[in-house]
C-alpha cells in the first residue's frame, strides 16, 4: 500500500475515514474483477468514499452549522456503506472474513463522526 503524508495528517477522523475509503476502493476492484459484480459494488464505491470527502469538506466549512451538516452527510453515507456491505455479504459476494474485516471500520468511523457532531453541538449549545 502506498503511504502518502496527507493520509495520516489532521487527526484520527481524517485518518480513519481515509483508510476506510481506501479499503472501499480496493474492495470495489475485487468485486468487479473477481466476483464480476458491477451494480452493488458501484453503489458501495460511491457511498464508501463519500464520508472521507465530506470530512475533507468539513475542514473548510463556512460556519459551525455547515461543519455539522457536512459531518452529518458523512454519517448518512457511512450508514449507507454499512447497508451495501450487509447486502453484498447476505448475497454471497463477500465472505464472512471479508465482511468482518471491513465492517468494523465503518462502525469506528460512524462513532467518530457522531462524537465530532455531538461535541460541536455541545459547544454551540444546541444540545
Amino acid at each position: 500500500m502506498k503511504t502518502h503524508k496527507f493520509s495520516k495528517k489532521g487527526g484520527p477522523l481524517r485518518e480513519k475515514s481515509f483508510l476506510l475509503a481506501n479499503r472501499i476502493v480496493k474492495l470495489y476492484k475485487h468485486l468487479v474483477e473477481k466476483q464480476k459484480e458491477y451494480i452493488l459494488s458501484k453503489q458501495l464505491l460511491r457511498a464508501g468514499t463519500n464520508p472521507r470527502a465530506m470530512v475533507r469538506e468539513s475542514e473548510n466549512a463556512e460556519s459551525d452549522k455547515d461543519f455539522i451538516h457536512k459531518l452529518s452527510v458523512a454519517q448518512k453515507e457511512t450508514s449507507e456503506t454499512q447497508f451495501w456491505l450487509e447486502l453484498l455479504f447476505e448475497n454471497d459476494y463477500l465472505s464472512k472474513e471479508e465482511f468482518e474485516s471491513i465492517y468494523p471500520n465503518t462502525i469506528e468511523v460512524m462513532k467518530m463522526l457522531s462524537s465530532s457532531i455531538m461535541t460541536k453541538k455541545r459547544k454551540l449549545g444546541i444540545i
